[in-house]
């Protein structure tokens, strides 16, 4: 298959990087020191599933020179998106299908009017990972998981035909017919670990070890169900105690993105996290204090270095 990584950050670079290496024809959109890196260095990926390195990827910061694709993993930073958006049109064919991989709820609807309501599937990725160095990503997690599907709910020859070449290339994927369901329910788990991790700049464990910040870790979560089930979504009303299980099993060293951005003075994704959470609950009349608290404590550094 033709695919195309918007952009090849620490999600895109790892997915990418699995279907370069099973065969696929795999082009990676990059910019600055990460684009340079990939060009002199290749692309490296530093795994506990297995480390890979494509010496000669094909890489380049012009969409233009690649062409119409299959499938377009779209992985770019939340502020980014329309932006990005508007630089894939070139990868566009009448079969495209583009697939949002990024953080935030909304990303599929957001990015349609630009790059076609038919072309844009949604998409969820489950994996911790981050750019370590250019040109290499470093993947934490045992688990790397991808989830996608049309919002309509209709079954996709395309889509099909991608996650069965993802499978063989060895990534757990699936297809859904629930995908918003599939969005929101990782929206719970991702609200509260970026809020939890960021405000505290610690990790999941010691958050979870200590009684007053694994309650509030649980009421990010509990506030994000509470506003999904109002809107109509089909979580279950206990699904943040699900999530506490999951968390509880989950390395104690993990850290969200949004703590890895603030350590490295880079901007944030809170606008789209729990800034999206108080969003949404305001015209419902929800409380979500615990989401405030997150927004207020983060507000000042949401445009990292570059706004102090």
């Amino acid at each position: 298959m033709r695919i195309a990584v918007m952009a090849a950050g620490a999600l895109g670079g790892y997915f990418g990087a699995r279907m370069a290496a099973a065969g696929h024809d795999v082009f990676f959109i990059a910019r600055g020191s990460n684009l340079e890196a990939i060009r002199k260095n290749g692309l490296k990926v530093e795994s506990v599933l297995g480390n890979l390195h494509l010496p000669e990827p094909k890489v380049t910061d012009d969409p233009a020179t690649v062409g119409p694709v299959d499938i377009v993993l779209f992985a770019v930073k939340l502020w980014d998106s329309e932006t990005a958006a508007r630089l894939s049109l070139p990868l566009i064919g009448p079969r495209t299908r583009v697939i949002p991989l990024q953080n935030g709820v909304d990303s599929a609807e957001r990015i349609a009017p630009i790059l076609g309501a038919d072309n844009v599937v949604a998409g969820s990725a489950y994996i911790a990972t981050v750019l370590s160095a250019p040109g290499v990503v470093t993947h934490t997690s045992q688990f790397a998981r991808m989830v996608c599907g049309r919002t309509d709910g209709k079954p996709d020859e395309g889509l099909k035909a991608f996650a069965d070449a993802a499978h063989a290339a060895g990534i757990d994927i699936s297809v859904s017919d629930g995908i918003d369901r599939e969005r929101w329910q990782k929206f719970v788990f991702l609200v509260g670990l970026s809020g939890a991790t960021a405000t505290t700049r610690q990790p999941l464990g010691p958050i979870l070890a200590d009684p007053d910040t694994r309650a509030f870790f649980y009421s990010l979560m509990s506030e994000v169900v509470a506003v999904g089930r109002a809107r109509g979504v089909p979580i279950p009303e206990d699904f943040a105690e699900d999530r506490m299980k999951f968390a509880e099993a989950s390395p104690p060293t993990f850290k969200a993105s949004m703590l890895h951005d603030l350590e490295r003075g880079n901007r944030l994704e809170l606008d789209w996290l729990a800034g999206k959470v108080v969003e949404f609950a305001r015209p419902l009349g929800i409380p979500t204090p615990a989401n405030n608290a997150v927004y207020a404590m983060l507000k000042l550094h949401r445009m990292g270095n570059a706004h102090a």
